[in-house]
């Protein structure tokens, strides 16, 4: 399948889901935006990695990850995001030893990092572009009427309020562990507390 290069084009902050955060990709060459809810930490990381002029005292995880690989002379080729499950986007990180090639499996969020820090490419695939992305024409729409309300509807409709019904007493143990996997995967961490919480009071009892 083709491959369709993206670049960062911005990151929102969800005013009333703490912690939410929008990744927004954009096609170099097309319109298509795909926006990724991610968490705090991932945004914060993004958004020094993208930042020229800071360095932090001491690496973050990412600046980790890399000078690890670094070290042992690995290298980063691409990333890719290469599947849409249930609305969790899936990530690939390319890398290459010599002339072994390996593909590690990683959060979205993180294969992002890492490719800022690596200077190499985020690529999609058409499918998953076409299935989550939206115009330019739309989001420039959308953000003369209202780009916060925007950003949050969007945040909101991928989040844990999304996924966790109000009443969660009333639900089976195993309709909560079903939730908590949900959260995990989509990287929702604090709806996932919140699930692990009530599993944890029912055991105490």
């Amino acid at each position: 399948m083709k491959l369709i290069e993206l670049t960062i084009f911005g990151i929102s902050f969800s005013q009333t889901q703490t912690g939410a955060y929008a990744l927004i990709l954009s096609e170099i060459d097309g319109n298509r935006k795909l926006p990724i809810v991610i968490g705090g930490f991932e945004a914060q990381s993004i958004a020094i990695g993208l930042e020229k002029d800071v360095n932090p005292p001491r690496p973050l995880t990412h600046d980790l990850f890399k000078n690890l690989l670094d070290s042992y002379k690995i290298s980063i080729k691409h990333v890719i995001i290469h599947k849409l499950v249930d609305g969790i986007f899936f990530a690939n990180i390319i890398c290459e030893k010599g002339k072994k090639q390996e593909v590690l499996d990683a959060r979205t969020s993180d294969a992002v990092a890492i490719a800022i820090r690596s200077k190499v490419p985020i690529y999609t695939f058409e499918n998953v572009l076409s299935e989550a992305s939206f115009s330019e024409n739309k989001y420039e729409k959308n953000k003369s009427k209202s780009d916060e309300n925007w950003i949050e509807n969007f945040v909101k409709s991928q989040t844990s309020k999304n996924i966790i019904p109000k009443n969660i007493s009333d639900l089976s143990n195993k309709n909560l562990l079903n939730i908590l996997k949900k959260l995990v995967a989509s990287e929702d961490y604090e709806g996932a507390v919140k699930i692990r919480d009530e599993i944890s009071k029912r055991k105490n009892k």
